[in-house]
């Protein structure tokens, strides 16, 4: 079977700009998102820019029969992921009982149950190869909790946590768990969630292409936690030592100010 590095929330973002990095390695690709077209345009670009095979899988993977669907599709493909992204992802914002009960569902299926599942299904082939990585983009909200956004914040918390703990579970097996822990990033995420801002904590965003970079950096050398710029690493370091009810009257300003 060939060896691939499987790409969830491919389109754009982090994700995409993962996919760039794996191909100028040479690396195959496969690549999952419900933007078929997206998709589609990437794998070609990809495909002519470095000579790698990108494969496309469109999936939504708020469907919770997405990730038994894409573990099929690789087998009928032949092919063997040997490095995962779970990059897919999305949140929202507003007070938890005035949000619609839909999406904060479709959220959770996608940031823990979705990548979960597809971990679960993807390391034990990596354990038997004796090798393997698995890149989890978690995100700085994971640290705090996070009024106005309090379903995202406790998914990222939960990939963190997840990730951490598999990764002990995995010493000696050849396989690796990194968890990418991003602060603010210049993507469309902001725009998609009704927010006017980027900052939180008074943190500047960094570019998609140095967040992947680094997530890239830190999966190729196993590091377990990732967590780009200086200014988010003492932001993660400062919250250990805060108690959770200050740290969520002040995540609570900084939403209601960014509003």
């Amino acid at each position: 079977m060939k060896d691939v590095v499987l790409i969830t929330g491919a389109s754009s973002g982090i994700g995409k700009e993962l996919a760039q990095l794996f191909a100028k390695e040479g690396r195959d690709l496969v690549l999952v998102s419900r933007n078929e077209s997206e998709l589609r345009k990437i794998s070609k670009d990809l495909s002519d820019k470095f000579g790698i095979s990108a494969f496309i899988i469109p999936k939504d993977l708020s469907m919770p029969s997405a990730p038994d669907e894409i573990f099929d599709e690789l087998k009928k493909m032949e092919l063997n992921v040997d490095v995962l992204v779970n990059d897919a992802g999305f949140g929202s914002y507003g007070a938890f009982i005035k949000t619609d009960l839909k999406t904060s569902l479709d959220m959770i299926q996608v940031n823990v149950t979705a990548l979960t599942h597809l971990t679960w299904l993807l390391v034990s082939p990596m354990i038997k190869n004796g090798k393997g990585k698995v890149l989890n983009v978690a995100s700085l909200a994971a640290f705090p909790p996070g009024p106005y956004m309090n379903v995202y914040y406790s998914t990222k918390a939960y990939v963190l946590s997840f990730s951490v703990a598999l990764n002990e579970e995995l010493k000696g097996t050849g396989v690796s768990v990194t968890a990418l822990c991003p602060g603010p990033t210049d993507t469309n995420f902001q725009k998609r969630i009704g927010l006017t801002s980027a900052e939180t904590f008074s943190i500047k965003s960094m570019s998609v292409q140095k967040v992947a970079f680094m997530g890239y950096k830190g999966l190729k050398k196993g590091k377990l936690i990732v967590l780009p710029g200086f200014v988010n690493k003492i932001t993660a370091f400062a919250l250990r030592f805060i108690p959770k009810s200050t740290a969520a009257h002040f995540v609570a300003i900084g939403q209601i100010s960014r509003k």
